[in-house]
């Protein structure tokens, strides 16, 4: 953790000492924060993190702090700091060099272009305190059991990326990326899936890959706006590579995004899968006897769909639906079976206090595949938390 710490208080010093010299046209400081409390009355023990659960409940903190230089009309560079339930983490610390708004070339340590939910992420920029489960880090019930969502954002990577965007008169936007990156892996051998804490947990905060060979991917993303108040975006991501030591497991992740908003009043839906193979050298491991063909490989689907509506002055309301389908062998001590389940829905509330300092409150009713220990096949969360930005 200390090691963590100061290499956040170097990478901020190496900015502001590249920045000063070349008289940077702007320093801009931004951060946000969140508290939150989680209670699963259905849990008959009251504790949700004991059993199959493995839920965050009780209080949690996430906060993020970024620091954005603008060094000349054609260089700027950012860093960023977060901390959660991985510690601290090194979010995002690149180098932008724009030639046009066509062509931008970003290098350094930053969240690959994926999706849409990831440009917001962080808690004060959404109205409900959990995020998607396809994209969720680790709040959602069952999430060990899980393995994990599709993709828990954010997912910040080490490597390059070219971006741009392109306008079509004032009313058609389009934006797009390519990248190469570490990737996601896993340690040893005969893995069955994707490490995720392997690429932000402390004690592993010296990122190399494990394989050597970079990840690759892309978006591409139309907005259109047919009016003054109002914007459709849609989207297509996908990512992929090799994740094992030997590089000889892989895995894709595609994905597809719509939004639209009129108003103040904001619809979002999203979709993903991944596919990802796993070692089949043990059967031992596996709880399901392997087929001679197709065998080795499980898919991991997410989808959610959200409304935010303005119900009075500062006060939102937000409406979600999501869930999660898991088809595939699982390891050998896994409660899932071979075709596993979650169905989440969710009614908040978000009303601002002060200009830069919301309340947050929200229900959430789970329904699984799978009886817990307990025999719960339907849980019920209660959160409420208060967010703020500076």
């Amino acid at each position: 953790m200390r090691s963590s710490l100061l290499l956040v208080v170097a990478l901020l010093a190496a900015i502001l000492a590249v920045a000063s010299p070349a008289r940077a046209i702007d320093r801009t400081f931004a951060g946000s924060a969140q508290v939150d409390y989680l209670a699963v009355p259905t849990q008959p023990s009251g504790d949700a993190n004991a059993g199959t659960n493995n839920a965050m409940d009780g209080f949690t903190f996430e906060a993020g702090m970024k620091v954005a230089v603008d060094i000349s009309s054609h260089l700027s560079a950012n860093v960023k700091v977060c901390y959660g339930c991985h510690g601290f983490e090194i979010d995002m610390a690149y180098f932008d060099l724009r030639v046009s708004d066509e062509l931008n070339f970003r290098v350094g340590r930053f969240s690959p272009s994926f999706g849409a939910f990831n440009l917001r992420h962080d808690p004060a920029n959404q109205k409900l305190s959990d995020k998607p489960l396809p994209y969720d880090m680790g709040r959602m019930l069952r999430n060990i059991g899980w393995g994990y969502s599709v993709l828990p954002s954010p997912f910040p990577d080490n490597g390059l990326e070219v971006n741009g965007t392109h306008w079509f008169g004032s009313r058609a936007q389009l934006d797009y990326a390519a990248y190469a990156v570490a990737g996601f892996r896993t340690t040893g051998a005969g893995a069955l899936d994707l490490n995720f804490p392997l690429s932000r947990s402390y004690p592993y905060a010296y990122y190399v890959d494990n394989n050597a060979r970079p990840a690759g991917g892309a978006r591409l993303a139309l907005t259109l706006k047919p009016g003054e108040s109002s914007d459709l975006t849609l989207g297509a991501s996908g990512m992929g590579g090799t994740y094992d030591d030997q590089n000889s497991l892989s895995y894709l992740i595609l994905g597809g995004d719509a939004s639209l908003r009129v108003d103040r009043t904001n619809l979002r839906a999203e979709y993903l899968v991944r596919r990802t193979e796993f070692s089949t050298a043990d059967p031992a491991l596996l709880k399901y006897v392997v087929p001679g063909s197709q065998g080795d490989y499980f898919t991991k689907h997410g989808a959610y769909v959200e409304i935010e509506q303005p119900v009075v002055r500062d006060l939102d309301a937000v409406a979600r639906v999501d869930g999660m389908l898991r088809v595939g062998n699982v390891a050998a001590g896994s409660t899932l079976t071979n075709r596993s389940w979650m169905l989440r829905e969710t009614l908040g509330l978000a009303y601002s206090i002060e200009r830069n300092l919301r309340l947050k409150a929200s229900v959430e009713y789970y329904e699984f595949s799978e009886a817990d220990l307990s025999g719960n096949t339907r849980d019920l969360g209660i959160h409420l938390g208060v967010a703020g930005t500076l």
